[in-house]
């Protein structure tokens, strides 16, 4: 089926959040890239048999986060092969960052420790603003399971930030390269 208009002026604006979202599970801005044009193109040849009444929105994220837990499951089964020679120089270099992206990064390392089931409810209410009725239907439990889980992802990545600003949790070594 070939895109119409109307779909396209409803699905374009989704675009930046399906991103985000896609490189937060993710956390492979490539990967993430790939996997926002499989939801788009699961959206486009799935249009006619979506719900009309549900929020378009709630459908484009759960396929999304879907796809995305399906990736990541069959990622740890596979593990990371691959030959040295054959990776992009982007996968083997971190580019320096000012000191906001590397405040950045931790809170996404400290988002990334969290429980699967809390890390998608915190980015799906905390980052992409979804209601709570619309993260319960995007992972398809309760709305009171979404509230705890936000609750309990709050508490404990709070206790993790104060852990971290006190050395508690070790950082890796700084490594010099000629």
């Amino acid at each position: 089926m070939a895109p119409t208009e109307d779909m396209i002026a409803q699905v374009q604006p989704l675009t930046p959040a399906l991103r985000r979202y896609a490189r937060a599970m993710l956390r492979h801005r490539e990967d993430a890239d790939d996997l926002v044009q499989d939801v788009l193109e699961r959206a486009i040849t799935g249009w006619h048999g979506r719900r009309k009444a549900a929020s378009l929105r709630s459908w484009m994220f759960t396929i999304l986060h879907n796809l995305a837990l399906d990736r990541l499951r069959r990622q740890a089964r596979r593990g990371v092969a691959a030959a040295l020679e054959d990776l992009p120089q982007a996968h083997l270099a971190t580019p320096a960052l000012q000191e906001q992206g590397v405040q950045q990064r931790d809170v996404l390392a400290l988002i990334a420790r969290l429980p699967d089931d809390q890390r998608s409810v915190l980015l799906l209410v905390a980052v992409e603003e979804l209601s709570y009725a619309e993260a319960a239907a995007v992972l398809d439990v309760p709305q009171g399971t979404v509230m705890s889980r936000l609750a309990r992802a709050r508490e404990r990545l709070r206790r993790m930030m104060e852990d971290d600003a006190q050395g508690a949790i070790p950082r890796p070594a700084l490594k010099i390269v000629p």
